[in-house]
């Protein structure tokens, strides 16, 4: 199982991208996300956050194939 911490290569403008998009989608939802280590952060406002990006990431896929 990879974790965050894996050896795999990103491509460094998709993970600068995936981040930005992360802190905007924080925002959105209301979660108080801020720069460096966010151990405090709830389990539930994580869920917020992830859950809304992947949402926004499909209604985008589905958008470019019609």
């Amino acid at each position: 199982m990879a974790s965050n911490n894996s050896n795999y290569s990103v491509v460094p403008e998709a993970k600068e991208a995936l981040n930005k998009f992360k802190y905007e989608v924080a925002s959105e939802v209301g979660v108080n996300l801020k720069q460096g280590y966010n151990g405090d952060l709830s389990s539930r406002d994580a869920g917020k956050i992830g859950g809304q990006m992947v949402k926004k990431m499909i209604q985008q896929a589905e958008n470019n194939m019609k």
